[in-house]
């Protein structure tokens, strides 16, 4: 985004399929977290100081990455609804249907997503939710890229995330949370038949495989 890296939700070093990224080597300017489940925060800390990002987190959450080391200066914290202006655009805070909670048990405040605008672009990251009608509030906002969770069980599956396109009004999607643990393994030749179906675009990028949007 305007040479300004973003990363989301970092779980890396505890996934055996992204093995052969190096955590070292990331530097980003901005980390957005969408909630403290294990499998999103776990690199946030170590890539944080080594970097100095930006974190953008709910509240409570923003408050428990305090008590684990990354300094208050290092944090914005912010709410539904709220926006935030960056270096390379804005952040809007919207709704995500999911629970939320620190990998050592703490109230981590609400689950979120992020509605980005950069560059002419516009992009939703959903984060972890179910489908929910909150996302049709999103459809006038002329979404061109959704990041949508499509491995089901303890997200929405692939036929939820069909419906969601069609509620934020946006062909363009690619899919998160799927195939990292058995619960959420999906076969994903049929999940891009059914998008095609349904006049959608999906994409499934390879851990570390890039996409210009």
């Amino acid at each position: 985004m305007d040479e300004i890296n973003v990363l989301f939700d970092p779980f890396i070093s505890p996934n055996p399929k992204a093995a052969h990224i190096d955590i070292g080597s990331l530097r980003p300017d901005y980390i957005l977290l969408s909630h403290a489940h294990d499998d999103h925060v776990a690199d946030v800390v170590t890539i944080q100081q080594r970097s100095k990002a930006k974190v953008l987190a709910v509240v409570e959450t923003a408050m428990w990455l305090n008590s684990q080391g990354i300094p208050e200066s290092d944090l914005v914290p912010f709410n539904f609804g709220g926006t935030v202006q960056t270096s390379f655009g804005s952040v809007k805070m919207v709704y995500a249907l999911h629970t939320n909670a620190t990998p050592d048990g703490q109230y981590a405040g609400v689950p979120v997503g992020f509605v980005l605008k950069s560059g002419g672009k516009t992009i939703y990251f959903a984060g972890d939710t179910g489908l929910t009608m909150e996302m049709k509030l999103l459809e006038n906002m002329a979404i061109d890229w959704a990041l949508l969770p499509i491995g089901g069980y303890y997200t929405m599956d692939v036929d939820d995330a069909i419906l969601a396109s069609g509620f934020i009004n946006c062909p363009n999607i690619i899919g998160i949370h799927y195939n990292t643990f058995p619960p959420i393994t999906i076969d994903t030749d049929a999940a891009k038949q059914k998008f095609a179906d349904a006049q959608l675009n999906l994409h499934l990028l390879e851990i570390g495989q890039e996409l210009e949007l």
